[in-house]
């Protein structure tokens, strides 16, 4: 277990992390099939590859990578598509609103560091409520480098004003781990999200791993 002591800001990833876009992720490829007279997909089989976005719910819905002809036309019908409806079946994991209450009682300030592109973030997290104490919010496309390059995660403690090495990243994915390492930060996994059974989480040499959203508020008192 990592050493949690002062601590005095908490960044996260989005999808997968803190809120849950398989539902809307998925319906937004889900909506190329059907206008292709494909049949319908359930959604179980688009959530273990939602945190890949475009990439993943293309390879899912077409069997397409991103060396094939058409895979940029598509990836951008798949943008439109998902534009129009970011938040239609979007919400935050169950704990969420509540980890995040406890952070701001305590003190600690947190943000959210994502590869999600602005055209995406920004709408999103502008819609819901949870973010509004949200003391940073950087996306994919915010500086030169997406995540697992640590840019993005200092940007985010250069807006809450805090030492990287006083900074918590909790992210879903290894570039997260590997993210939140090179910046610094100490690091946590979290397993609830749209990680499969057989992701090997140990391998990512996290910090400390978390099985629910809350289970971050026994991490920070044990500090």
């Amino acid at each position: 277990m990592g050493n949690f002591q002062h601590i005095a800001g908490v960044l996260f990833d989005l999808d997968g992390t803190l809120i849950d876009s398989a539902p809307d992720l998925g319906a937004a490829a889900d909506q190329m099939r059907i206008r292709r007279g494909m049949p319908s997909l359930p959604l179980k089989m688009y959530r273990p590859l939602c945190g890949a976005g475009a990439r993943g719910m293309l390879e899912i819905a077409f069997a397409m990578g991103p060396d094939h002809d058409d895979f940029e036309r598509m990836r951008e019908e798949f943008f439109s598509n998902y534009e129009r409806c970011l938040t239609a079946r979007t919400f935050a994991f169950e704990g969420v609103p509540e980890l995040i209450a406890a952070l701001q009682a305590r003190g600690l300030a947190w943000g959210v560091v994502t590869n999600k592109s602005q055209r995406f973030t920004d709408p999103l997290t502008a819609a819901m409520p949870l973010f509004a104490s949200a003391g940073a919010i950087v996306s994919g496309d915010t500086t030169p480098h997406a995540k697992p390059h640590p840019g993005p995660l200092l940007e985010a403690a250069r807006r809450l004003a805090l030492d990287p090495a006083h900074c918590l990243y909790v992210g879903d994915d290894e570039r997260d781990i590997v993210a939140g390492h090179a910046a610094g930060m100490r690091t946590v996994a979290a397993t609830y999200g749209y990680l499969g059974s057989q992701t090997d989480v140990a391998s990512w040499n996290a910090h400390a791993q978390i099985n629910s959203p809350l289970a971050l508020l026994q991490l920070l008192a044990s500090a």
